[in-house]
């Protein structure tokens, strides 16, 4: 018999024959786990109701064949319960814990720092002291930023030069400069890059100060810049509800002031329907 121990944050669930379910885990040293939790779904078992998404847990998984099987399973952090109850912090935590299953593809890889940041992401959430909206976006800013797509903000995205610049292009890594610009960039505000930057690195004083039309517009371009590079669309993603609904900003953004959008929301927008035209969605 062999037998490990890990301590892991519960990213999904999926019903196995009568009793059984695999479940899904980020883990501290062994990366992605998937494992059988036998008997879980009797109202008798032990630890069903700690194998539920967002749960951190110390586990002890038995290697299997195919699959190992969770034996014994102890409650480290109880995120899903202030989670669950919340509609905007559930969606944030569902649009998490599915990029971080999707940013490991590769199963028992050591993923760190990703694990980390999930971790930080929902004790976040759970506390409930920081806009979820924000937490999101300053996750997947992170989590890009591991997997080595982080965008130019202060910076030209092609030729390096110092910013701030006045065009950003998803397709095009973030930030270019007026020699670079490409045709469909759309022309962030200044307070659009500065959030960016405050999100990626933590600034949480300027991110808090910010206005809601501009954290609109960076939750489009965040949202965009991920799905562009992850080839496919979250599908819980358009389920996250944002709560901050006030008047929209003008200007240099080119707002629409009957629907509230900007130019930089509609790029967004047009950039997930191009993929789900191509297929990708949908892969």
């Amino acid at each position: 018999m062999s037998l490990y121990r890990d301590t892991g944050v519960v990213l999904r669930v999926h019903k196995l024959g009568e009793a059984d379910r695999i479940i899904t885990l980020l883990t501290r040293r062994h990366g992605k786990v998937r494992a059988v939790a036998k008997g879980v779904r009797r109202t008798t078992s032990r630890f069903g109701a700690r194998l539920e998404p967002f749960g951190h847990v110390d586990v002890q998984f038995y290697t299997g064949r195919t699959l190992d099987v969770i034996t014994q399973v102890e409650t480290v952090d109880a995120f899903a319960l202030p989670i669950v109850g919340d509609y905007q912090r559930y969606t944030a935590a569902s649009a998490i814990t599915e990029t971080a299953d999707r940013l490991t593809a590769e199963e028992g890889e050591p993923v760190l720092k990703l694990y980390l940041l999930v971790t930080g992401a929902l004790r976040a959430l759970a506390g409930g002291q920081r806009d979820a909206s924000l937490v999101l976006d300053a996750f997947f800013l992170r989590a890009m930023s591991f997997a080595g797509w982080a965008p130019a903000i202060t910076e030209c995205a092609r030729c390096g030069e110092p910013g701030p610049h006045g065009a950003f292009n998803i397709q095009a890594g973030g930030s270019l400069c007026a020699r670079c610009r490409v045709p469909g960039s759309v022309h962030p505000s200044p307070e659009v890059l500065v959030l960016l930057a405050a999100l990626l690195h933590g600034d949480w004083p300027v991110a808090e100060e910010s206005a809601a039309g501009v954290r609109r517009d960076v939750s489009g371009l965040v949202a965009a810049h991920l799905q562009w590079h992850l080839e496919r669309q979250l599908k819980s993603l358009p389920l996250v509800e944002r709560r901050a609904r006030e008047a929209p900003i003008t200007g240099r953004l080119g707002s629409d002031p009957v629907s509230g959008d900007t130019e930089v929301t509609r790029a967004a927008q047009g950039t997930r329907g191009r993929e789900t035209a191509d297929g990708v969605a949908g892969a």
